[in-house]
């Protein structure tokens, strides 16, 4: 295997200089639409999916907020489970009129729960238990347990990463990627407080939908 280039350290520097200057510009387009709450949904109890995604698609979750879309592709693979549950429930349009309930300044944003009391779901769960390997890094979308649920299991609540690193164990199921507006988790996830772990402000999930690519 031929051995990398390495690039000599100021063309390095200023390489990420001009990426974060970007990222910058990008972070401060961003403005979030003052919104009243929705109101919370009742529970409901729902049958999970018999039938999985085709692996040799890409499946692509498009979350709309107040704040601007960002998108996210789906581990089919890791998660052949989660991910068909998720993209039935976004079909059914069970995201849709929801908030990110749950919001930590350098560490994640939360959402994924109609009744927005941090315990609600869809009426089962899945199971599709991590590689032992995974981190939890800026940008990974996961399935939110609790303590006492087995590794890997999950129902709709979901949570996007942004710290560099959340040093969690490898014990939620890996929903996907973010692929597409950084800047808006990034912008979502400053608006919480760090004491109470709620946002200070309603950040609205208005639609939530699933798309197949080939």
């Amino acid at each position: 295997m031929a051995r990398a280039r390495r690039l000599p350290l100021v063309v390095a520097g200023a390489a990420a200089a001009v990426l974060a200057a970007q990222a910058d510009a990008a972070f401060a387009a961003v403005s979030c639409k003052r919104l009243a709450p929705p109101p919370p949904k009742k529970a409901v109890h729902l049958k999970a999916p018999r039938t999985r995604l085709d692996p040799k698609k890409t499946y692509v979750a498009t979350v709309t907020t107040n704040c601007g879309t960002f998108s996210f592709v789906l581990d089919v693979r890791h998660s052949p489970k989660t991910s068909a549950s998720f993209a039935a429930l976004a079909a059914r349009g069970y995201f849709d009129g929801t908030i990110f309930h749950r919001i930590v300044p350098g560490f994640v944003i939360q959402g994924g729960d109609p009744t927005q009391t941090g315990g609600g779901g869809p009426g089962y769960s899945t199971v599709d238990r991590p590689p032992r390997t995974t981190r939890y890094v800026r940008g990974l979308v996961a399935m939110a347990k609790t303590a006492t649920e087995t590794p890997g299991t999950s129902g709709s609540q979901f949570f996007v990463v942004t710290a560099p690193d959340a040093q969690l164990p490898p014990d939620y199921a890996v929903l996907g990627r973010v692929t597409n507006g950084g800047a808006v988790v990034t912008k979502i996830g400053t608006l919480g407080n760090p004491a109470t772990e709620q946002p200070t402000q309603p950040i609205v999930i208005s639609r939530l939908r699933v798309t197949a690519r080939k």
